[in-house]
């Protein structure tokens, strides 16, 4: 294995492990309000593979090309702005491909239209959150750590 990891592929570990970390702490907090034993098991399921897979992608932020910083930030807020951001993430692209399914000219306005409003709200929970400083989209040092800290919660949940 190399030393280090690309930039593009540091960005990619960003993204799944963000991305993991905030859908295991929705799912931890949804579990107990379960109540169908078959849904709970799939929940339970889900949770152990997301935590495999969070420790799996964790074992490749020392090859992050990154400082080490010791600071740790309050993460409760996050878990509500990153699922925010996630939901308007993939909102954006569920309209994408919606879209280039779409034969009907007045469905695909109206899917156009909820496209755009989809990018503005990812827009503005992005630059709250930039705002907030849960989200250094500029400061790659900050964003992994940031990652580590959120996934290390996610897990201890």
């Amino acid at each position: 294995m190399d030393k280090k990891l690309a930039w593009h592929e540091s960005l990619e570990l960003h993204e799944l492990t963000a991305f993991n970390s905030i859908g295991l702490m929705k799912l931890k907090t949804t579990l107990p309000h379960i109540k169908n034993s078959e849904l709970k098991g799939l929940y339970q399921l889900a949770i152990k593979e997301i935590e495999a897979s969070l420790h799996e992608l964790l074992a490749f932020y020392p090859l992050t090309p990154r400082e080490e910083d010791e600071e740790r930030k309050q993460m409760d807020e996050t878990l509500f702005q990153g699922d925010l951001l996630v939901l308007s993430k993939t909102a954006v692209r569920n309209y994408s491909i919606a879209i280039t399914e779409t034969a009907t000219p007045a469905l695909k306005n109206v899917l156009v239209n909820q496209l755009n409003k989809m990018i503005q709200l990812h827009d503005r929970v992005f630059q709250f959150m930039y705002k907030q400083g849960n989200y250094p989209a500029y400061d790659l040092n900050k964003l992994f750590k940031h990652d580590m800290l959120l996934a290390k919660k996610a897990l201890s949940m």
